[in-house]
């Protein structure tokens, strides 16, 4: 017999579902558990808003599913009074849920101007005043604000930009889905260790291609 999995409806459903499911950051939960998921979906989707599952949204690109972002956001271990980038904004899910960390500074680039432009509006009317949206190619980060004690990236690169490497702080940890296009990828934690980067491999995971300016 099929038994159907039944998927969180609200935030403090979601986050007791990551707990079962691995996410042990008390931090991490609690940032899930505030941020409402419904307003980054569009509203044919808002029903399946906190589904462990992708959804679509504008410009043929996708909203993680929550699972991960829980990951990547644990993998990231922001503390207070950091500064986080993350390249790929997309819907600002991701931004928020680092932002509701507490204390946490985030920038976040986004090439795609109409998801950029909505993310700003989105997360300025959620009141994330300490996320900072910027239009632009993410390959060269945000050398302004540099250097960053985390980066995540939500997006599928075949490898690590350099400036990235270059932006990220000593002991910062850099959150990257490494592989090809429309493949599975592979997830890698690199930590800063002085002039090296010590990586670490996470899984295997499913992002859309990262996108670079013409």
């Amino acid at each position: 017999m099929l038994h159907h999995r039944v998927y969180p409806a609200n935030g403090k459903e979601l986050a007791a579902d990551l707990a079962h499911r691995g996410i042990r950051s008390p931090e991490v939960l609690r940032a899930m558990q505030a941020v409402p998921r419904e307003t980054f979906v569009s509203a044919e989707y808002a029903g399946q808003a906190y589904a462990d599952h992708p959804l679509p949204i504008a410009s043929g690109q996708t909203i993680s599913q929550p699972l991960m972002v829980a990951a990547m956001t644990e993998l990231l271990r922001a503390q207070p009074g950091d500064k986080v980038l993350e390249i790929g904004t997309g819907s600002g899910y991701q931004a928020a849920v680092l932002a509701e960390l507490g204390q946490v500074e985030v920038y976040t680039v986004e090439i795609i101007a109409e998801l950029a432009d909505t993310a700003i509006d989105r997360l300025r009317a959620l009141g994330y005043s300490q996320v900072h949206v910027l239009r632009g190619d993410g390959y060269h980060g945000w050398p302004e604000h540099a250097p960053y004690n985390g980066i995540v990236v939500t997006a599928a690169a075949e490898r690590t930009p350099p400036p990235l490497a270059e932006q990220l702080a000593e002991g910062g940890r850099l959150i990257i889905p490494l592989g090809a296009p429309h493949h599975l990828q592979t997830l890698w934690v690199f930590t800063r260790r002085g002039e090296k980067l010590d990586a670490d491999e996470w899984g295997n995971v499913a992002f859309v291609p990262f996108k670079r300016a013409v």
